[in-house]
C-alpha cells in the first residue's frame, strides 16, 4: 500500500528541481498521488477498511492544499502536474 523507495526515487528525478530534491511541492504532489492511487485500489478490494478510508480522505485534502499553493505560486507548473498526473481539476 505504500509507496517503494524507488519509485520515490523515480518521482523526485521526474518532478523535482534535482535529483534529491523531495521537497518540492511538485514532488510532494506526485508521491501523494502515488499514495492515493494506493490505497484506492485496496479499498476497492477491502469495503470495510474504514481506517483505510480516513487515510485517504487525510491524503486528498493534503494534496489539495499542495495543488492550491502551487497553483498560487506557479501557475505553469501546476497546470503541467495537472497534465502529467492526469488529476481532475
Amino acid at each position: 500500500m505504500s509507496v517503494t523507495k524507488e519509485r520515490v526515487e523515480e518521482l523526485t528525478k521526474e518532478f523535482g528541481k534535482n535529483d534529491g530534491d523531495t521537497g518540492a511541492t511538485e514532488t510532494q504532489i506526485a508521491v501523494l498521488t502515488e499514495r492515493i492511487r494506493n490505497i484506492t485500489d485496496h479499498l476497492k478490494k477491502n469495503k470495510k477498511d474504514h481506517s483505510g478510508r480516513r487515510g485517504l480522505v487525510i491524503l486528498v485534502s493534503k494534496r489539495r492544499r499542495l495543488l492550491h499553493y502551487l497553483r498560487k505560486t506557479n501557475l505553469e507548473s501546476y497546470k503541467n502536474v495537472l497534465e502529467t498526473l492526469k488529476i481532475r481539476k
